[in-house]
């Protein structure tokens, strides 16, 4: 009887938990996420799948948590007779990864590593974006770009603290507030910071609604809040009209495309994908079900693989170090610089135009499209209740997009 609860007692994780009780951590940090994700609603698309994959990469015995290739891809682990092997991740065959080291490796491997799911997912933003707020005001569209100074500020500061420039760099990526950007910039310049990089980005996203709001009260005064943006246009001399929206909605993905490849050819992946999306959405009836399919069938299963292996690479090992405590640490600051950026850019202008802008604007100069610019809308709406900027704050969120990802090209082509 004593052996047979001997054998209960080693097939439950009890005893590797008492072992090591850092596993709690994490099971503490898989529910903080879960909590944010369906109570509070923080970007439960994301936080969910990678909430749970942080509780499966964690149990005992489950095999489900991420094996982290070194820089040379070796990677060494346990295998079924109980001995302790490496190997080059490179050279082993698909199904001898499903077998050794489990279905998750498997598909991080094949997904996430190749730099698969990333581009993926661009294309099917880009099918759910609209380019018309944009089109409308395209002056706005200045803010998005000075929002990614952070990304290059942090990757100096990173570069102080003693990371190497490419880890730098995938660091101050964060900045831009795009998941798949800094996914698929790490994958290229730090893969085994992967793990970290993609939590840190991905819960800075989630907290978009926390983050905006503090750094606004940090750096904006009642006055500047209370812009009305409808009151300050009526200033123009003449607005400007777009006579045929459809066609330069049309035109727009294909130009930019094209000077994007011709100028920074890096950036060609993630923006030739998001700018397929968008064409393919524009077009209409006659590609309604390729539109169809990016934005739903295929935008929700990337997004389901991602947030599985993204969450499975957080095991206690990986992720319960300085440097990962680093990484969150200076994810937050490129997170806080860009947005104060942004708004710092507002203030300028102000300086020397006649039509202010509301440094709200400024404020969604990030990747995180359209949640930044909700948040943005609900704070205007608090200092006067007619003064609606969401169409305004999209303009420069959306070229926010297109910003990080252009900025991701560089560094990949400057470190790469």
């Amino acid at each position: 009887m004593d052996n047979l609860f001997q054998k209960i007692y080693e097939m439950t994780a009890f005893g590797n938990i008492i072992e090591q009780p850092q596993f709690l951590i994490m099971y503490a940090i898989a529910f903080v996420l879960l909590y944010l994700g369906i109570k509070k609603g923080y970007e439960p698309l994301l936080l969910v799948p990678i909430a749970f994959g942080v509780l499966l990469a964690n149990f005992p015995g489950g095999n489900m948590g991420i094996i982290q290739a070194d820089e040379s891809g070796l990677i060494t682990f346990v295998n079924s007779a109980g001995v302790e092997v490496g190997k080059d991740i490179w050279k082993m065959p698909l199904h001898d990864i499903a077998h050794e080291l489990g279905l998750m490796n498997f598909l991080y491997y094949m997904l996430i590593k190749t730099g698969f799911l990333p581009p993926v997912i661009f294309m099917g933003v880009g099918a759910l974006t609209d380019f018309g707020p944009m089109l409308r005001n395209l002056r706005l569209s200045i803010f998005g770009a000075a929002a990614q100074m952070g990304i290059f500020a942090v990757l100096l500061v990173a570069i102080l603290m003693g990371f190497t420039p490419r880890e730098a760099a995938s660091l101050g990526i964060i900045g831009g507030a795009d998941g798949p950007t800094a996914i698929f910039t790490t994958i290229k310049l730090a893969p085994h910071l992967l793990g970290p990089i993609a939590i840190a980005a991905y819960s800075y996203m989630a907290l978009v609604p926390v983050i905006i709001p503090l750094v606004v009260r940090l750096t904006c005064t009642k006055k500047e809040l209370s812009i009305n943006m409808k009151e300050e246009e009526k200033k123009a001399s003449k607005p400007v009209e777009i006579r045929n929206l459809r066609v330069l909605k049309i035109v727009f993905p294909i130009a930019v495309t094209t000077l994007v490849a011709i100028f920074v050819p890096t950036a060609v992946p993630l923006i030739g994908m998001l700018m397929f999306g968008n064409l393919i959405k524009e077009i209409g009836s006659d590609t309604s079900r390729l539109y169809d399919a990016a934005s739903n069938s295929i935008m929700n299963t990337a997004t389901i693989f991602l947030g599985l292996c993204v969450g499975a690479t957080m095991t206690c090992d990986s992720f319960l170090n300085w440097t990962t405590i680093g990484i969150i640490a200076g994810g937050f600051l490129a997170f806080a610089l860009s947005i104060a950026s942004g708004i710092c850019m507002v203030k300028i202008w102000n300086l020397l135009s006649k039509r202010k802008i509301n440094p709200l604007i400024g404020a969604t100069g990030l990747s995180a499209v359209p949640m930044a610019s909700r948040v943005a809308n609900e704070i205007a709406l608090k200092y006067d209740s007619k003064n609606h900027v969401l169409q305004y704050c999209m303009s420069s969120n959306i070229s926010g997009v297109i910003g990080s990802a252009v900025a991701a090209g560089i560094l990949i082509s400057f470190l790469g």
